[in-house]
């Protein structure tokens, strides 16, 4: 009863009313639990996905290479960035997990929360057609998109940190990893991102290392752009 009540509330959040609330179940249920279960549901969320961002970006940005457009996709369609909307959907509230998943805290664990959200778009494309499942992934994502300022973010978080700490003569940032967790096919990694002689040590996690890294040197790059707007080169 609570995960039907949990389901209606994310419908109202996805503005998406299932014909086949069968399907969402599906959409919502991870390995762990059982079978059915989503595995294959991300197979086809993950083409959605990326398709209806492609056609976000293409007609948001008519000037943008196809390399530019490439880096701002994998910024919007990346592991965290599907973690950050699944939160905001409160999808965790969802998921049907195995009693181990459950124990460890799978319903907060990014990887679990990306898969579950790439497998809702499927499931919508299943109960209905492609054209809906899209007009869910342009509701979720078109603040995100219209928020794009090319000039900053046609670049990688790593590229942009490295130009703006070359900009102020610093050294360039040391990378390490902190943690590392999970099997071959569903690993997990924590890196630190060090720039030594501004005192400043920020940390990313993700699927992948260059994923954490990433975040870390999204996380950098706020530091030092409010401590070089303050006029300070060092702390």
């Amino acid at each position: 009863m609570q995960h039907e009540i949990t389901f209606r509330r994310l419908c109202q959040a996805l503005d998406y009313q299932f014909n086949e609330p069968g399907l969402l179940r599906q959409a919502m249920t991870h390995r762990s639990f059982g079978t059915p279960n989503n595995e294959r549901f991300e197979f086809i969320g993950d083409s959605i996905l990326n398709y209806t961002v492609a056609r976000m970006l293409y007609d948001r940005f008519p000037a943008l290479t196809e390399g530019e457009l490439s880096r701002l996709r994998a910024n919007l369609v990346n592991q965290n960035t599907l973690a950050e909307i699944a939160h905001e959907l409160k999808l965790g509230e969802n998921l049907r997990l195995g009693e181990g998943e459950l124990k460890s805290g799978g319903f907060k664990r990014p990887s679990i929360l990306a898969d579950a959200l790439e497998a809702t778009f499927a499931a919508v494309s299943f109960d209905r057609d492609f054209s809906a499942a899209e007009q869910v992934v342009q509701k979720l994502y078109r603040a995100r998109v219209d928020a794009i300022d090319p000039k900053q973010h046609a670049k990688d978080a790593k590229t942009r940190l490295q130009e703006a700490l070359q900009a102020h003569k610093q050294p360039l940032p040391r990378y390490r990893i902190q943690a590392q967790s999970g099997e071959a096919h569903e690993q997990w990694f924590k890196v630190a991102c060090d720039l030594g002689d501004l005192m400043i040590e920020t940390t990313g996690e993700g699927a992948s290392r260059r994923a954490a890294e990433q975040q870390a040197a999204e996380a950098a790059l706020a530091r030092i752009e409010t401590l070089f707007a303050n006029g300070a080169k060092r702390r």
